[in-house]
């Protein structure tokens, strides 16, 4: 049996915090380093608070906890990964939400992303191909108070499901794995001044975060912004 003292909330809790402020940090440093490619030197106020609201420890998988705050991508099983912070702080800027706005992700992976958008105040319909990874996202989420989000289990390339009309148009739209063209079907869900982030890119390729834009006259237009390396999307 072991005699060793129980362990200090109060010392971990402020570990964490340490090390999510050497993360925001970092975040701030890897936007000014690739504004030539993405055209944003600085990520919104909204963002940055966001991204120090979400408390990345609860999403990480099981044992990987003390490097929840380090700024590279995690496994969490499946062939499925929880992104790098810093790109989830640039697609999450690259969207502009405003407080209202209804997202579709596809790709719910732990839940993470989701958690972002929600606290900058979207309504998220959140999809994930991997039965096993939606419905923990979906008690976790739940657990941790984003009562602004709906995950279900489906196939992202069909967008979201035709037998639920009153949801689409999307103000905006988040793709956390990589198709090799955007589908169709998404661009169709896409709402009229809405923005579209999408990793573009065979798994073999180089893949680009792309940014869609859908003008008032319903006018789509294609950007390659960064290099990337997502996992590939997935069908149900």
């Amino acid at each position: 049996m072991s005699n060793a003292p129980p362990p200090d909330p109060e010392k971990f809790a402020a570990a964490r915090a340490k090390a999510q402020g050497r993360l925001l940090a970092e975040i701030e440093a890897n936007a000014r380093e690739t504004a030539n490619w993405t055209g944003r030197p600085k990520f919104s106020g909204a963002v940055m608070a966001a991204m120090a609201r979400v408390p990345r420890h609860e999403f990480v998988g099981p044992g990987n906890e003390a490097a929840a705050y380090a700024n590279r991508p995690q496994s969490i099983g499946f062939g499925q990964t929880i992104s790098q912070p810093y790109i989830v702080a640039l697609m999450s800027d690259l969207l502009d939400i405003a407080p209202g706005d209804r997202v579709l992700e596809i790709g719910t992976g732990s839940g993470y992303q989701t958690a972002v958008l929600a606290q900058l105040g979207a309504e998220v319909f959140s999809m994930e191909a991997v039965d096993a990874l939606a419905g923990p996202a979906r008690a976790r989420l739940a657990r941790l108070g984003y009562d602004t989000v709906r995950v279900i289990t489906g196939d992202g390339f069909g967008g979201w499901p035709a037998e639920d009309p009153a949801i689409p148009p999307f103000d905006a739209i988040i793709v956390t794995a990589a198709p090799q063209r955007t589908p169709h079907a998404l661009v169709e869900q896409l709402g009229r001044g809405g923005r579209m982030v999408i990793p573009l890119g065979g798994v073999h390729e180089t893949q680009f975060l792309t940014l869609i834009t859908k003008d008032a006259a319903g006018t789509v237009t294609e950007q390659g912004l960064l290099p990337v390396a997502f996992v590939p999307m997935v069908r149900t």
